[in-house]
């Protein structure tokens, strides 16, 4: 790990002490810990290309009829077995405005070329293949398939998905899924989940309307009652939530949405304020001041081959899915 944090604790507690009061926030004056940037602009590896939508028919959009134009939306990133890295995540055609999630049934999938992520991040290089888990191969399900994250474990891959109900599915190589059902007994509310191991823990985080909950599992299948465990400021809506550790620490990068869009353009339904949050305890973010803001729509945070960190985006800063280095000063 990076850092002195093990060193300056004792130090670092007598003045949190001493400046709490005094009425000064605590993590204004921690100086052990480490907030991301991104260094560079984004390179946009993605853009979507036309396919038929699997249906079934919506307001806007036939089953079976071809459509040019697609949006990319919340997504997972993950290297595969066949040594390539993978982007599945919710798409669904270009509608008007007032329809804009319309269709959001299936994910795409996209892949690059064989080799590292620098390697492979080049405007364009990833290429769609055939869309993951449409209605038709989840019977029983509801029709929505949103914000997948995945984890390898077992030796086999788990995507979980929502909305509520969160549910998972299993693959062996990044393309073929089979449906698992429900997650757990989260009936309303539960979207955008992410997880994190730490010590043989499991931390599924998740938006629930106005705030960020948790549960924690030691296999994957046995889950703990929910938490609250970041409450966003007034008016903002949290969505994409990832939850990381870096230097001893633990950092939840929230998506926020603020509801003010004149439905006229898309862009302004993908609103790419990004908050990050600090705490020791992924468990409690409390009501925490961010320790900084970054422009990002529906972001995964991950790390390459190397251990380097990277952040994601859709639809900003240009249609499709971008990659920037995210470095930690």
């Amino acid at each position: 790990m990076i850092g002195c944090r093990a060193k300056c604790l004792f130090p670092i507690v007598s003045m949190i002490l001493i400046l709490s009061a005094s009425g000064i926030m605590a993590d204004e004056v921690n100086e052990a810990i480490k907030v991301p940037s991104i260094d560079g602009a984004y390179v946009t590896v993605y853009r979507p290309a036309g396919d038929r939508f699997p249906g079934p028919n919506t307001t806007q959009l036939k089953a079976g009829q071809f459509y040019e134009d697609w949006v990319p939306n919340d997504h997972a990133i993950v290297k595969g077995p066949d040594k390539r890295w993978h982007a599945i995540g919710i798409t669904h055609p270009r509608t008007s405005p007032e329809y804009v999630h319309d269709g959001e049934f299936q994910s795409f999938h996209a892949v690059a070329p064989v080799g590292s992520l620098r390697e492979v991040m080049r405007d364009g290089a990833w290429k769609d293949r055939p869309k993951i888990l449409p209605p038709s191969e989840r019977p029983g399900e509801i029709l929505s398939n949103h914000a997948p994250f995945i984890v390898k474990h077992d030796n086999q891959f788990r995507m979980l998905y929502g909305p509520s109900p969160l549910r998972w599915a299993t693959s062996i190589d990044l393309n073929r899924w089979t449906p698992q059902g429900p997650l757990a007994d989260e009936q309303s509310g539960g979207r955008d989940p992410n997880l994190l191991e730490w010590k043989g823990v499991w931390y599924l985080v998740y938006c629930a309307d106005d705030r960020v909950d948790a549960r924690t599992s030691l296999d994957l299948r046995e889950w703990s009652a929910p938490r609250t465990i970041l409450t966003m400021p007034k008016a903002i809506a949290p969505e994409s939530p990832t939850l990381v550790r870096f230097n001893d620490t633990f950092y939840l990068f929230v998506c926020g949405w603020n509801g003010i869009w004149d439905r006229q353009s898309i862009q302004g339904a993908y609103q790419h304020e990004t908050y990050v949050y600090q705490s020791d305890d992924p468990l409690d973010f409390g009501r925490r001041t961010a320790v900084t803001q970054l422009k990002s729509h529906a972001p995964e945070v991950f790390q390459d081959e190397a251990g380097d960190w990277f952040i994601s985006s859709v639809e900003w800063p240009q249609r499709g899915m971008s990659i920037a280095p995210l470095v930690w000063r």
